[in-house]
């Protein structure tokens, strides 16, 4: 069964960082397309960055510049770095992956950017 396991969120002020991680099991990890996915109160979920199984990346236009995806294949993990938030980035932020036609999530993490 995937299990995915997001942590790192919290509050910061507009202009802060923070950095989001995921844990993986019950996927061969390196083998798999990771994805980040947020959604705020009364909106969609939204994709927000991609990293491929070969460590290519790809950003919404809205974080294009400011957030970073990385992977470690060793320890199973996603991360999305965010640098330079903005209050219109809060959304409970979701690890994401897809097996077999099947779309899996997380719980998920509040990230909320606040004065």
């Amino acid at each position: 069964q995937v299990h995915l396991v997001e942590s790192g969120g919290g509050k910061v002020q507009p202009g802060g960082s923070l950095k989001l991680s995921c844990a993986a099991s019950g996927i061969n990890f390196r083998l798999f397309a990771m994805h980040w996915y947020r959604q705020a109160p009364g909106k969609e979920r939204e994709l927000v960055a991609t990293i491929t199984s070969a460590g290519g990346t790809n950003y919404a236009d809205s974080v294009n510049g400011r957030f970073t995806i990385s992977r470690d294949n060793v320890y199973n993990r996603v991360y999305l770095q965010m640098n330079s938030l903005k209050p219109e980035d809060t959304a409970r932020y979701y690890c994401n992956t897809i097996r077999q036609g099947n779309s899996f999530y997380g719980q998920g993490t509040q990230v909320t950017v606040s004065s």
